[in-house]
């Protein structure tokens, strides 16, 4: 594994670890607000992903190794070009995974440049401002006690909150044709299913949702049911087809 610094184009540095196998095809991983790419969870998905695929995990400015400080998917898109154009320079296929405010970026990137090949959305809001954040519930504060590193925690950032943001739900429909997986937790406490379920709606073919029964936010899909998790993802990304909101495996 390659650990590289990538600058942007207004002079952020971007920390990334590069799985590199030699494969044609790379799976490019964005983790949300307060992860990054060398938080325990993180680093056993770029693992497991690794099995098929060319793995490079992000630092979103704000977290981890990477400068700047965090803007809640304001500047976090240029972060991901960044990543994308180096990936383009060695890759035939790009993946996008995105979990929580890291799947936001990665609708946003993909609908303005259209330079990857597919597209997997995790807990995505359909904006920030309509986040439920119901930190106080059982389902939010146990899974981010069982995440928790002090030292993680540390290296995060935060900048301004209050910057202009694109908004998923107006973007994503420019994502097509390539193929988006939209997946969330049934329980999710920090961004409920309906956002998934309005982005559902709002996006052209080729598009498929999953919603993971029983199941919480972003990582924790991975959490607790990683195998399922993995699967679902290889699975859709190996032989895409195509999944109507009423045919969605629900499980």
């Amino acid at each position: 594994m390659k650990q590289l610094l990538l600058k942007t184009e207004d002079n952020i540095k971007i920390a990334i670890n590069h799985y590199d196998s030699n494969r044609d095809t790379v799976v490019i991983i964005c983790h949300g607000w307060h992860m990054c790419k060398d938080s325990k969870v993180f680093k056993a998905i770029s693992k497991d992903f690794h099995k098929n695929y060319d793995v490079i995990t992000m630092d979103f400015r704000g977290h981890g190794k990477s400068t700047g400080f965090y803007t809640f998917s304001a500047k976090e898109p240029n972060d991901l070009k960044t990543v994308v154009d180096y990936a383009k320079t060695k890759y035939k296929k790009i993946y996008l995974i995105g979990f929580s405010l890291g799947a936001a970026s990665a609708i946003i990137h993909t609908a303005q440049n259209k330079d990857i090949d597919k597209l997997i959305a995790i807990s995505t809001p359909v904006s920030f401002d309509k986040i439920e954040n119901h930190y106080y519930k059982k389902e939010a504060y146990l899974p981010t006690l069982k995440k928790f590193e002090l030292w993680r925690t540390l290296s995060v950032r935060p900048g301004n909150l209050f910057l202009k943001k694109i908004n998923p739900i107006d973007i994503i429909q420019n994502i097509s044709p390539i193929p988006v997986l939209l997946l969330t937790g049934s329980k999710d406490p920090t961004i409920y299913p309906w956002h998934s379920e309005e982005l559902f709606n709002k996006a052209n073919n080729p598009k498929s949702i999953e919603i993971f029964q029983d199941n919480f936010h972003a990582e924790d899909l991975y959490l607790s049911s990683p195998d399922r998790f993995i699967n679902v993802c290889n699975d859709w990304m190996s032989e895409y087809n195509y999944l109507s909101k009423e045919d969605s495996l629900k499980a």
